[in-house]
């Protein structure tokens, strides 16, 4: 059992660190070019990676929502519960920002911008928003890393 336990754990920080890096990515190379995009040329560079992204990582999440349920069972006599149950409630905020208020532009910008000040508010407000998700998701993979750093001591009994 112990081996599903830690595959269970393994792929919940797999996940974490896939929004970690996408999130990342995202502030280090697109942010970047945010004030460069117009009318004509955002919808290539914007929607259809974003409506890709959308759709893989819906299902991701509700992946990650029953491995940190799975895992906060697990790890609850252990002392470590706290990082499954902050991670699903980081899961739980990210999700809920993105569907109230990310979602909403993105539909925005697939259906079409056609003036150049709204089409950049659009994008500035949609940038904010995704620094709040990234934090969230910052939150996510420092939990899961101090879990793994901390357990993975040497000698350490009950080492992930």
């Amino acid at each position: 059992m112990k081996p599903l336990i830690r595959l269970n754990d393994a792929l919940l920080f797999a996940c974490v660190s896939m929004y970690f890096g996408t999130g990342w990515s995202l502030i280090l190379f697109q942010f970047p070019i945010i004030p460069k995009l117009t009318p004509d040329n955002y919808y290539m560079q914007f929607v259809p990676a974003v409506d890709a992204a959308t759709k893989f990582f819906t299902y991701m999440t509700i992946v990650m929502m029953i491995l940190a349920a799975v895992m906060i069972i697990t790890e609850w006599k252990s002392g470590w519960a706290w990082v499954p149950i902050l991670v699903l409630l980081a899961v739980i905020a990210a999700t809920v920002l993105t569907v109230k208020v990310i979602l909403p532009l993105n539909t925005e910008m697939r259906n079409g911008i056609h003036d150049a000040a709204h089409l950049q508010d659009v994008l500035t407000h949609w940038a904010t928003l995704n620094k709040v998700r990234v934090s969230l998701w910052t939150v996510q993979w420092l939990a899961m890393m101090t879990y793994y750093a901390a357990r993975a001591k040497p000698g350490r009994e009950g080492a992930p």
